[in-house]
């Protein structure tokens, strides 16, 4: 089996190596980089992991997943394109950071996959998406799937469309804290316990989203069987209209997307 070095033992890294030891992969096949001395010794005694140095990492491993800073990104490519071994597969998870920029920093030819994650896959139901370089073979993209479905789903996407996943998934999970705090907020203005109206919000928002999920109906339908003529949810839901809320989160989601393209540009 392939050995897997993942640089970075922020929250991300850590997530994925704590979703692949779940999904079977052995930890000695599995190597963490971590400069801080204190983390290093509480991953090792956490997960069993050998951390190494970055330039170690590098040459000891078939599959590099880079899980650094965007800002990090040219500092850490320059300390392992010399240890990297041909055929070496590369798999980045930094926002912004293009396949172009990667495999100009690389050997020539090295095989490269752009990946877009998302934090539920701290609880397996992350939403990856993935974009192969010019370079990435059919083997290599197909091992960047295996090694992110340890967390979650995966997809694959040109490129082009990295910043529309960006602004979808990538940021979608704010969106959505941001609707489950106001609702929230409401079940308080009207009287309830927070603690209840938490209760109420959460079980309501899981049980809508498993609607979604199992069913496979468009979401339109689903709402149209809970908005009865006259009734509570369609009055609610003209007070949303009026506010132009749909619209409100186009624009929102437009401007995510405007902002990925700029980071991606090095305009941020």
């Amino acid at each position: 089996m392939a050995t897997t070095a993942i640089f970075g033992a922020g929250v991300m890294g850590e997530t994925l190596l704590s979703g692949l030891i779940r999904s079977g992969r052995s930890v000695d096949e599995l190597l963490i980089t971590e400069r801080r001395v204190e983390h290093a010794q509480q991953l090792t005694a956490k997960y069993g992991v050998r951390v190494v140095g970055n330039e170690e990492g590098a040459a000891a491993a078939d599959v590099l997943v880079l899980v650094v800073k965007p800002q990090d990104m040219d500092g850490l490519l320059g300390e392992i394109r010399d240890q990297m071994a041909p055929g070496t597969l590369v798999v980045s998870l930094a926002a912004g950071i293009t396949t172009e920029f990667l495999e100009s920093r690389l050997p020539e030819g090295s095989s490269v996959v752009r990946v877009m994650p998302n934090t539920p896959a701290l609880v397996d139901q992350g939403m990856a998406a993935i974009s192969p370089g010019k370079h990435c073979t059919d083997a290599h993209l197909a091992a960047a799937e295996a090694l992110l479905t340890s967390c979650g789903k995966v997809v694959r996407v040109e490129e082009k469309h990295q910043d529309a996943v960006t602004a979808i998934s990538g940021s979608g999970p704010a969106y959505i804290f941001y609707v489950v705090e106001a609702m929230i907020e409401a079940g308080v203005v009207l009287g309830l316990p927070r603690a209840t109206s938490t209760e109420l919000v959460v079980q309501t928002l899981f049980g809508a989203a498993t609607m979604l999920k199992e069913t496979g109906e468009h979401p339109t339908v689903l709402r149209e069987r809970v908005s009865s003529p006259g009734g509570t949810t369609v009055a609610a839901l003209r007070q949303l209209d009026d506010h132009k809320v749909r619209a409100a989160f186009i624009t929102a989601i437009e401007a995510a997307a405007f902002r990925s393209r700029e980071l991606a540009s090095g305009h941020g």
